[in-house]
């Protein structure tokens, strides 16, 4: 237990000093003349398990399909001065196309969706990692996990524990965080990678952010919403861990329209944000910041059906 502990916090710590390293700059919001306004448009999935064309028939029929998808994203990048667009985890598995590709055509259509950072769900494994880092080649953007240590693996260094984006003048911090993979990833799959608490690696994401002085910090969550036993979930996050301000989850397949407030520590709201499954909506929240003496936010949720 005490090698565990020690691994848990070596593994933070190295995380945080690689943050650390970057270049310190003064948050962007507190340039802002008192009265000016900032929107961004938060753009959202989960859970699209390689569905790549629309639902032939039954209860979704017509919806989804990323030539939809890519279609409304574009629409909305047209006419908002700021986008951003996230995944939280469980891209592959679910359509032939994952059975025969391995994932090549689901990775090439986030790329040419031109999504910005995504996490990884359970089911991105189904392959094993080999296959996983293979799939990278055909991306531009970031993976997120900062509670997976895959110093030992192919993946290491090549998913990362989180970003800073620039929208702007916002400073975006954006950290993931993926499920246990006990009942749900076979070990011959995960490999070598060793798994973290969530909640103590999202504090400690959430102090190495304030340190870095970002203005919004977003958790791409492959958790799962909501559940009966004392399982990690987004709620239970959000309820232990000041300072996240929005959550994008995945895994459960949930609908919240709209998101769910959950009071956090420091008796703020923290955002809980999920669109179901198979792409059939794509979420949307729209920030507008303010600087007014203090940084603030307001949001409006628009997710809408794709199709």
């Amino acid at each position: 237990m005490e090698e565990f502990d020690k691994g848990r916090r070596d593994f933070v710590r190295q995380a945080s000093v690689v943050a650390a390293a970057a270049v310190l700059m003064p948050s962007g919001l507190w340039a802002l003349p008192d009265d000016e306004v900032i929107s961004l448009s938060l753009l959202h999935t989960n859970d699209t398990h390689s569905r790549l064309d629309p639902y032939p028939e039954g209860q979704y029929a017509g919806l989804g399909g990323v030539a939809r998808r890519k279609q409304l994203i574009d629409q909305i990048r047209q006419s908002t001065a700021h986008t951003l667009l996230v995944d939280a985890g469980d891209i592959f598995q679910g359509t032939p196309y994952f059975n025969f590709f391995k994932g090549e055509p689901e990775m090439k259509a986030m790329e040419a969706m031109g999504y910005e950072v995504a996490t990884m769900g359970n089911h991105d494994f189904d392959e094993g990692i080999e296959n996983f880092a293979k799939q990278l080649q055909h991306v531009t953007f970031p993976f997120v996990v900062a509670n997976y240590d895959f110093s030992e693996t192919v993946l290491a260094g090549k998913v990362k524990p989180h970003i800073i984006i620039q929208k702007g003048p916002l400073r975006i911090g954006v950290f993931g965080l993926g499920i246990s993979p006990d009942g749900l990833i076979p070990a011959r799959l995960f490999g070598k990678i060793r798994y973290w608490d969530p909640v103590s690696v999202a504090k400690a994401q959430v102090a190495m952010f304030r340190e870095l002085e970002v203005d919004f910090i977003i958790c791409l969550s492959h958790l799962g919403y909501q559940y009966k036993d004392n399982r990690v979930s987004d709620r239970l996050l959000a309820a232990q861990v000041e300072g996240i301000d929005l959550i994008i989850g995945g895994h459960t397949h949930s609908f919240l329209d709209p998101p769910v407030e959950v009071q956090n520590p420091g008796g703020k709201a923290t955002l809980i944000a999920q669109v179901g499954h198979s792409g059939i909506r794509l979420g949307r929240i729209d920030f507008r910041f303010e600087k007014s003496g203090k940084k603030r936010r307001t949001y409006r949720n628009r997710s809408a059906n794709v199709g």
